[in-house]
């Protein structure tokens, strides 16, 4: 059988390591890290309103589409092509799921999810009516 790789021996006739282990163990090594911490940013709990990206803080009262902020939030989706957000107050994050906040329109909600910081987008795991 051909070996890929032959140890080098040294003159004292110790065997010396290939010179590719090294490379192998800080690339695994690295990836385990890596690995680690993307895993610490798990779900996060979140607070706020159920919106739209349309209307959003300014309030539903100058396009008002319905009777009520719930229904002028999802008239906004459909007809206006917004997006679901959740108002925290302080900032507004687009939530990756569209069908289950359309139950929440304009309700105080705790969402379960991750947080993408870059697009302020929570990966959504669950979502249900503050107490």
């Amino acid at each position: 059988m051909m070996r890929l790789f032959t140890p080098c021996k040294a003159s004292s006739g110790a065997v010396l390591a290939p010179a590719w282990r090294p490379f192998v163990l800080y690339t695994a090594v690295s990836v385990l890290l890596v690995a680690a911490l993307s895993s610490a940013q798990g779900a996060q709990t979140f607070t706020g309103v159920i919106a739209d990206d349309q209307c959003g803080r300014g309030g539903h009262a100058q396009m008002r589409m319905g009777p009520t902020d719930a229904e002028c939030t999802k008239i906004c989706i459909v007809a206006h092509g917004a997006k679901y957000v959740l108002d925290d107050g302080t900032n507004m994050y687009v939530l990756s799921d569209q069908k289950l906040p359309e139950a929440f329109a304009a309700q105080k909600v705790t969402v379960v999810g991750t947080l993408d910081a870059k697009t302020k987008t929570i990966r959504v795991e669950s979502i249900k009516a503050a107490r």
